[in-house]
């Protein structure tokens, strides 16, 4: 099969795409699927640059990829619920990456049938994302419908599902975004944007319930003040690739796990509450989100799209740290 492989850390270049990669098969429990799309996410960049490998080591060459949108190829014993020919979306566990390829290999359990509205490039964009937004808003902070959320980056890819998620849970939700981006974060459901370019979140918010960091450093210092007393901030910046690059990998993550419990006192020393967001790789979490897809609650957000041969441009555009929504890889291009 056609993948692109990783042969060792570093810059996009490091990703090579090859027609001779040996086609996985499925064990108890999985599912083959022959992948249409696959998303490319900011942690696949710090997976390739090696950022990570304290806490996620590759055994290369590996193949990237925590999105993917397919059909059933084969199926596995012990299976029950889907059968080859289904349309199953899923962002697989990290020890079981793989999407950058014409087939993967996934835990059934992870999966979930994709919403028939939703295209395969659309349905690819959706997982990763949407359950780190659950994960933040449902399981981390317990969002209650009339509470007030700011969700910082609106316009990235976790950010437009958090704002579409706290706006059907009954938030009511402030953004923070460039001016470029303004009026796609209002057509997200957002009641209140700030262009960050042009004024301060910290001068204009006060007294919310909920805060979701995507950004970290002094954006998140200054985003507790934000919060009422009681409040709860989610962040889903580790800091591991910045402490890498300071005190190397293994290092790193000893000094990251500090300050969450620094994080952690700091803000029980406030009244407040802080959560590091997870993406958990859970099929059942995913269906109840592809209900929402499904019904028009939420809408899939997507940047670019580009073929597998272009898998090198995709990561340098997503490095860039622009893209509004979710950077795809179709596989059927």
């Amino acid at each position: 099969m056609r993948a692109a492989r990783l042969h060792a850390y570093g810059p996009p270049e490091n990703l090579k795409v090859e027609d001779d990669v040996e086609r996985p098969a499925p064990g108890a429990g999985e599912l083959l699927v022959r992948v249409h799309a696959a998303a490319v996410n900011p942690v696949d960049c710090k997976m390739r640059s090696g950022a990570q490998r304290a806490a996620v080591r590759l055994k290369l060459p590996a193949i990237l990829g925590m999105d993917v949108s397919g059909v059933v190829e084969a199926v596995g014993p012990g299976v029950d619920g889907f059968a080859v020919g289904d349309a199953v979306f899923s962002s697989p566990s990290h020890k079981r990456m793989g999407c950058y390829a014409e087939y993967a290999v996934i835990t059934a359990a992870e999966a979930a049938h994709k919403p028939a509205n939703l295209s395969h490039v659309e349905a690819a964009s959706v997982p990763l994302v949407a359950l780190t937004a659950w994960d933040s808003l449902v399981d981390g902070t317990g969002l209650r419908a009339g509470e007030k959320v700011l969700v910082h980056a609106g316009a990235g890819g976790v950010g437009s599902a958090a704002i579409q998620l706290a706006k059907h849970l009954g938030a009511h939700v402030a953004t923070t975004c460039s001016g470029r981006n303004v009026e796609q974060v209002k057509a997200l459901g957002a009641d209140e944007v700030i262009d960050y370019t042009r004024d301060d979140f910290a001068q204009r918010l006060s007294g919310y319930d909920v805060a979701i960091d995507a950004l970290g450093g002094e954006v998140r210092d200054r985003t507790w003040p934000v919060l009422r007393r009681g409040g709860r901030l989610s962040t889903l910046v580790s800091g591991l690739p910045e402490a890498a690059k300071r005190y190397g990998p293994y290092l790193a993550l000893v000094v990251v796990a500090a300050g969450v419990v620094r994080d952690i006192v700091a803000a029980r020393l406030r009244g407040k509450r802080f959560h590091v967001a997870l993406r958990k790789p859970d099929g059942e979490r995913l269906a109840k989100i592809a209900a929402l897809y499904a019904d028009g609650t939420m809408k899939p957000v997507v940047d670019r799209v580009f073929p597998l041969d272009q898998i090198v441009d995709a990561h340098r555009y997503q490095e860039t740290g622009h893209a509004r929504g979710k950077v795809v890889i179709d596989l059927r291009a």
